[in-house]
């Protein structure tokens, strides 16, 4: 039985080391974007706070996911085949459509679940929109003032320095201050589509869990709902307990925040370390290993290489006699076969190869 080397149970000096140094790189981009705090709004102080515990989390995770054997050497391996001089023209140029499949288009869902692309896509995009919008005002990188000479005129700030002019009660500004509406409406449409399938698919209720399933959705559906009651009671009961569903929603935020380098978000930040595996299937295409039983080819021999000496660094040994040398140089046709003919001599039959 395999041992890893490696204790998670405790603190990692080198993962706090990095989790500090990305929420210090945060606290200062924020001074800076806010030309030292000139336009931070001392209201969303709760908001930043729980940004930087949350990047520390993440942070500190990711050092640890990168710590493991296979995910190590996947990284390793997925930068070197992508950076290799003879492969860098070919591998920018196809860079582009892989971001595209995996990242924005998400097509390889599509192809699994029209149905389940569709539930991606609305929460894919709704929180990219709600983080592009929810973000820089909090580290106040954006802010809104009026024109000086006209109260029904907005400015638009980034970074301290004006953007744009706009007319209040348009269609451009209705857009704009309602940009975190449109978020939530998408969310939820995903979040529907999500228990749609978490209700009736037999396949995810056999393996969904209460914490890791339905707990996101549930705090997804809280920061929607929330959120959206704020724009309720601003436009529709002239600002009624606005006070308290803003500190309700606040709160929800904050517990999102602090979840997101716990649960199943973090897989949000794990998903485009993905795309150096396409690099590193590419790199191995034309060098393939052979079966030492049947002679058919199944696999890069690169990833075989690697995964000899993976299961090695985590206390496997599949070594085996001339001329096979190792398990996986054994195809996996041939390792269903050798498993019933193993069975068959132990229970006495007789069986044809």
């Amino acid at each position: 039985m395999g041992i890893s080397q490696y204790d998670t149970t405790r603190p990692d000096a080198e993962g706090i080391a990095y989790g500090l140094a990305a929420a210090g790189l945060l606290t200062v981009l924020v001074l800076v974007g806010s030309r030292r705090l000139a336009f931070f709004d001392p209201a969303l102080v709760g908001y930043l706070f729980a940004t930087l515990f949350a990047v520390f989390g993440i942070t500190y995770r990711y050092v640890m996911w990168l710590k493991r054997p296979p995910t190590r050497l996947f990284w390793r391996r997925g930068w070197q085949n992508f950076l290799k001089p003879a492969r860098v023209p070919r591998n920018l140029l196809r860079f582009p459509r892989v971001i595209w499949d995996n990242i924005l288009a998400q097509s390889f869902i599509g192809h699994r679940d029209r149905l389940r692309w569709w539930m991606h896509q609305c929460l894919f995009w709704g929180c990219v929109l709600a983080a592009a919008v929810t973000f820089p005002l909090v580290f106040g990188w954006v802010h809104f003032e009026t024109r000086p000479d006209s109260q029904t005129v907005y400015r638009l700030f980034v970074f301290g320095f004006r953007v744009m002019d706009f007319p209040i009660r348009t269609v451009l500004s209705f857009v704009i201050f309602h940009a975190l509406d449109w978020a939530a409406f998408l969310v939820l449409a995903g979040i529907v589509l999500s228990l749609r399938r978490r209700l009736y698919d037999h396949g995810a209720l056999a393996v969904q869990q209460f914490g890791a399933d339905l707990v996101p959705l549930l705090m997804l559906f809280a920061i929607c709902v929330t959120g959206l009651m704020l724009t309720v009671s601003s436009l529709w009961m002239e600002g009624k307990f606005y006070g308290f569903i803003a500190l309700t929603h606040e709160v929800t935020v904050i517990f999102t925040l602090f979840y997101l380098p716990f649960g199943k978000f973090f897989h949000i930040f794990q998903r485009p370390a993905q795309l150096g595996v396409h690099f590193y299937r590419w790199a191995g295409e034309n060098d393939p290993a052979r079966c030492r039983r049947c002679g058919e080819a199944y696999a890069s021999r690169m990833q075989v290489e690697d995964l000899q000496k993976v299961l090695g660094e985590v206390g496997f040994d599949y070594r085996m006699p001339e001329p096979v040398e190792h398990y996986q140089y054994i195809c996996p046709a041939c390792r269903r076969k050798l498993l019933a003919l193993q069975q068959a001599e132990i229970l006495g039959g007789v069986f044809t190869r």
